[in-house]
């Protein structure tokens, strides 16, 4: 049976410098867990891939990892998970994690967590989506960004509810709560919504 939504969860292959980032990836596992949900991340076992996907499974969820072959080589992939799929290229990986999930969550990372967020709050907004996308500031590992997304509205670059097509909270359960009322539901077992 199909968990009640299943989201996809961005986020460092790393811990980063504060044990808020490494906080934050466990408690957004495990309250995913807790509300019957479903995690979609990149298959991971390291940094906070790897922490946000064994709070899932010590609080009995269900985890679908999706990992590029090249990474699952060096020995990178979460043994444990419920599915693991892996892939051939990064555009497979990512095609496969929006096709599974029904809504999308950054949390602290990298190059790559900017890329994912960014490339789905721009399908969101072309239209070729309908999930709600979020980010969470833990610790204010984003405040910057944040400023500079505020300079793009000023700027006349990005518009107003373009802008609040992202859901920013600080607060892991108040992010996930957003989500949660934003998600579409599906009405099948097997009803993915593609991308």
């Amino acid at each position: 049976m199909k968990p009640a939504l299943s989201i996809c969860v961005y986020c460092g292959s790393r811990d980063g410098d504060a044990p808020a980032f490494a906080a934050a990836a466990a408690a957004v596992g495990r309250s995913i867990a807790e509300r019957g949900w479903q995690l979609v991340y990149g298959g991971g076992r390291a940094g906070l891939m790897g922490r946000v996907a064994n709070a899932a499974l010590a609080a009995g969820g269900r985890v679908v990892g999706v990992i590029p072959r090249s990474l699952m080589e060096r020995e990178v992939g979460h043994a444990g998970l419920s599915e693991l799929h892996v892939v051939d290229t990064m555009h497979q990986r990512k095609r496969l994690m929006a096709e599974r999930s029904d809504a999308f969550v950054a949390l602290p990372g990298g190059i790559g967590t900017f890329e994912e967020l960014f490339e789905v709050w721009t399908w969101r907004q072309l239209g070729y989506h309908d999930k709600p996308v979020g980010l969470l500031n833990a610790a204010g590992y984003y405040d910057a960004l944040l400023g500079f997304l505020a300079r793009t509205v000023s700027h006349g670059f990005v518009s107003a509810p373009q802008h609040a097509l992202l859901q920013v909270h600080h607060d892991p359960a108040a992010l996930l709560d957003a989500i949660g009322r934003l998600a579409p539901r599906a009405t099948e077992p097997d009803d993915y919504r593609r991308i």
